[in-house]
């Protein structure tokens, strides 16, 4: 077999065999497949497409090209959610508490933030004390007696993932359906969770930037997902304007910390109430409103804030944060953006939101970058608000003052302020199943 064959099938829109792929996958990994031939087979993909067999084909070739993890003494219990990505996204630290709570194995590994976007492992550790490495069996043991574990990826998981990621971002060939799906699915396939939520973002904050995108996506991962034996859901979910109020890494927490005890922001709890429904629907295997009726109970009797107490100070949380948060997020330079003209928020530009957060210092341009936990901002006006000149949009908040009038200019750009009210959109367009 020749992998010159492989991209002249493909670049000729002809259909690949299971072992035409696993040859690529596994030569590519292991490294007797150049870069310049796997870029021209990506290409070759980005424009001819794949089938849904070929798709299922290379998601499992990805998924099995390192390590897995067994979950299997969980079993049907075990359940993950997933988020493409977007700016004030700290759902995980609220679906996790609550699932566990109501039984669930949440036994979760996240990423760091890139980009505008930030990463559950950022945000927990923000939180002193909080260990975001444990050895395997110290996790499964947590996840066994508390229901609920949150690190950051370790081992080898799908090293050909990593290896193809990184080329189709200096390739120009990100933006293609089978590709996008066989990433992450393959990662959640390789975690080894029986039941898997998805929320896919939709707008200006978003990898997808329409509807129809979003749900062609969502849709081909629940088929891929299903045909590789999980249960699995897709949350499509706006992402035209931030998700509640805070974004940055300590203040993230101390609002999920808000919603579980039964307060903040009303957008936040309905997304991380829905998410959280589905994903007791699928490991509990009950209908819709019996599993959103325990979802609403779990956070009104405070068993969810009280699990992710329990969770955070098992893996090294200081339990003084939960007393008063607020201690955590000193920094030196602080102040408001003012509205320059009354009307309405037409629209908001989410993603550059999220790159006025990286200014602050509460994401990273680079992998290299380190970021400031207690840098972010806090909305104050959204989308259909109507505001007064003068009146505040947000505070931003900084320990790099030589960065103020640039993150000042880039919020107020992404703020567009009109005479008309905007038309009012839904927090979550569609649930896929």
């Amino acid at each position: 077999m020749r992998m010159y064959d492989i991209i002249r099938k493909k670049r000729d829109g002809e259909v690949l065999t299971n072992e035409e792929i696993a040859f690529f996958v596994k030569g590519y990994t292991e490294g007797s497949i150049p870069d310049y031939q796997a870029s021209a087979l990506c290409m070759a993909i980005f424009y001819k497409g794949m089938t849904h067999e070929e798709t299922v084909a290379l998601t499992q070739c990805m998924a099995t090209s390192g390590d897995t993890v067994d979950l299997s003494r969980f079993g049907t219990l075990s359940v993950d959610k997933h988020s493409t990505g977007g700016v004030g996204d700290k759902t995980t630290l609220i679906v996790a508490p609550i699932v566990a709570s109501l039984g669930g194995k949440v036994a979760k590994m996240s990423g760091r933030g890139l980009g505008h976007t930030g990463g559950t492992v950022d945000k927990l550790e923000s939180i002193p004390g909080y260990k975001t490495s444990l050895a395997p069996e110290r996790f499964m043991e947590q996840v066994e007696k508390i229901g609920v574990s949150v690190i950051g990826q370790t081992g080898n998981l799908t090293p050909a993932d990593k290896k193809l990621y990184a080329l189709r971002d200096v390739t120009a060939t990100v933006d293609s359906i089978p590709m996008i799906v066989s990433s992450i699915m393959s990662k959640k396939l390789a975690a080894g969770c029986h039941s898997i939520v998805l929320d896919v973002k939709v707008g200006s904050g978003a990898f997808m930037k329409t509807l129809a995108d979003a749900e062609k996506l969502a849709g081909e991962m629940v088929s891929i997902g299903k045909s590789c034996g999980r249960n699995i859901a897709a949350v499509l979910t706006d992402m035209d304007r931030p998700l509640g109020s805070a974004v940055g890494n300590v203040l993230e927490v101390i609002e999920a910390i808000e919603v579980l005890k039964g307060n903040g922001p009303e957008d936040l709890r309905e997304v991380c109430v829905a998410l959280a429904t589905e994903m007791v629907t699928l490991y509990k295997g009950v209908p819709v409103e019996e599993a959103k009726a325990l979802v609403l109970d779990a956070l009104t009797s405070g068993k969810a804030y009280a699990k992710m107490v329990e969770w955070v100070t098992a893996q090294g949380g200081d339990p003084a944060f939960f007393e008063d948060p607020n201690n955590y997020t000193g920094v030196t330079t602080a102040g408001y953006v003012a509205a320059d003209k009354d009307g309405y928020i037409q629209k908001m530009d989410t993603e550059l939101i999220g790159d006025t957060a990286v200014i602050l210092g509460a994401g990273r341009a680079t992998k290299e970058d380190s970021i400031d936990p207690a840098a972010g901002i806090m909305i104050e006006k959204k989308t259909g608000d109507y505001v007064k000149k003068g009146e505040f949009l947000c505070r931003l908040r900084t320990n790099a003052p030589d960065k103020w009038e640039e993150a000042v200019a880039l919020y107020r750009s992404a703020v567009v302020i009109g005479d008309e009210k905007p038309e009012e959109k839904p927090l979550i367009y569609k649930i896929i199943r």
